[in-house]
């Protein structure tokens, strides 16, 4: 599993003109799974978002995690996290892995991150075409990869 964790002051996602889900002070999580994903990497992925220490204390200081601030998560499927553009110009998302093996775990990784950060997640749509709007504040950015435990 791939992801890109965004500090957010505000996030939302939108579906045909919709809003289906927004967060306030939190994490915007793009979520990639690839084929060789298993509930081993959404156990330490989720582990991982709730506990990195990338809001700032009174000093400052990016000493606290998202369970530390009570901040929310809204976490959207993107298989695009996988694109290889080693060959070409088009990118060829081989490595992503197909909504029969992929939405299950997607559900998992939702419901997991829920429970370790103890409210409730906001999520778009698996495969549908959504609009995400956010407010990246730092800006702070960083992608994890399960494959690469860093």
């Amino acid at each position: 599993m791939r992801i890109v964790v965004q500090r957010v002051s505000d996030a939302s996602v939108s579906i045909e003109g919709e809003v289906k889900s927004s967060i306030g002070q939190g994490v915007l999580v793009l979520l990639g799974i690839e084929t060789e994903d298993t509930i081993e990497d959404v156990d330490w992925l989720c582990g991982k978002i709730a506990r990195m220490r990338i809001f700032n204390d009174a000093e400052g200081k990016m000493n606290l995690s998202l369970t530390d601030v009570g901040g929310k998560a809204l976490v959207i499927s993107q298989f695009t996290l996988h694109a290889s553009t080693k060959k070409g110009n088009r990118p060829s998302y081989i490595r992503a892995a197909r909504p029969a093996q992929a939405i299950p775990l997607y559900e998992t990784f939702l419901t997991r991150l829920s429970q370790t950060i103890q409210q409730e997640v906001g999520a778009g749509e698996f495969g549908a075409n959504m609009q995400v709007a956010l407010t990246n504040d730092g800006p702070v950015t960083i992608t994890i990869d399960s494959r690469n435990r860093e």
